[in-house]
């Protein structure tokens, strides 16, 4: 399959990336930064410039079979930018996935994202704006799948996860997260679910096939 990754250059999106075109699978970032169009085509990814902030995403995911969200404002970002890129950035993949006829929308949201008003003050804008955009997927009518991974590590995956509709709070590798993501977009199962993912006892595999 086509698969347009939003947020192209970020530490999950460029794993993800590397694990679809092992796979066999057509790969294309977008990123806002050309400079780092050179990053992903030494993956083997095709790099698509765009601002999500202010463009369109129409002609980004022109073709694609599948999308994923991956993108952030980031942990230093203001409340106002979260809403733009978390939720903004979201609905605008929404909107491009209807006009080019795409159905499959993976997001990539955070662990305990369905419960913001448990987190501290000045975290809660990042966890409304992804509230409101898994939402908004939700309602959508798109073959969506939601993953919420718990507090994300650069250690080296294990492969090794726990995914359930609800779980406590822990720690996950990026890689996992990726591998994870990889395995959902081949999982027809997961479309219309939501799930946290941490790390675990259970096989990526097992434990995807069986959400």
């Amino acid at each position: 399959m086509d698969v347009v990754v939003i947020g192209g250059h970020g530490k999950i999106a460029r794993r993800l990336l590397g694990l679809l075109i092992e796979r066999g699978h057509g790969a294309r970032g977008v990123i806002r930064n050309p400079d780092h169009a050179a990053d992903l085509e030494s993956l083997g990814a095709e790099p698509f410039i765009c601002d999500l902030e202010t463009e369109e995403l129409t002609d980004a995911v022109a073709g694609a079979d599948a999308v994923v969200f991956a993108a952030g404002a980031g942990p230093g970002s203001e409340p106002e930018r979260k809403k733009t890129v978390d939720l903004g950035g979201a609905v605008k993949l929404i909107e491009a996935c209807r006009a080019n006829e795409i159905s499959r929308y993976v997001m990539v949201s955070s662990i305990n994202a369905d419960h913001p008003g448990d987190w501290p003050e000045q975290m809660r804008p990042y966890f409304e704006a992804k509230a409101a955009a898994d939402a908004e997927l939700e309602k959508a009518g798109l073959a969506h799948t939601i993953v919420r991974p718990g507090s994300l590590s650069d250690e080296p995956g294990t492969a090794m996860v726990s995914a359930a509709p609800d779980s406590p709070y822990g720690v996950i590798p990026r890689d996992d997260v990726a591998l994870v993501l990889a395995e959902v977009l081949e999982a027809d199962n997961t479309i219309g679910k939501s799930f946290d993912v941490v790390s675990g006892e259970t096989p990526v595999k097992a434990a995807v096939a069986a959400r």
